[in-house]
């Protein structure tokens, strides 16, 4: 069993900047891919970004420029720095893990998720 533990969200006006941690601990066995996603009031979850374990990324086109997926293999830390927020950021943030090597952008393919930390940017 893997647990995943979101930290980092808040309420930030927009234009600023949020900095989001997920930490991984329990029987976790390399190689593995790690993704943020979202879910705003009233829709469904989706994808943000996805880092692989050599680190090779892919983003969604409503974020590429503006957030920064990374990780720490040896804390078993995964980030996602958020810049330029806006009002249509605001979302519960969830991050999950996918055993395997490459990166993931379908929800289907993780196999952990974490609880989620909440992102609210005020317009």
């Amino acid at each position: 069993q893997v647990q995943l533990v979101e930290s980092g969200g808040g309420l930030v006006q927009a234009g600023g900047s949020l900095r989001l941690s997920c930490a991984a601990s329990g029987r976790t066995f390399s190689p593995y891919a790690m993704g943020w996603f979202r879910q705003a009031p009233g829709k469904e979850r989706e994808f943000v970004a996805t880092i692989s374990w050599t680190g090779g990324t892919s983003y969604a086109d409503s974020v590429k420029g503006r957030f920064t997926i990374s990780r720490d293999n040896a804390k078993g830390t995964v980030y996602l720095q958020m810049n330029s927020l806006k009002p249509e950021d605001t979302a519960v943030y969830y991050c999950a893990c996918a055993y395997g090597s490459g990166w993931h952008i379908r929800l289907s393919e993780y196999d952990y998720w974490g609880q989620g930390t909440q992102v609210t940017v005020s317009s």
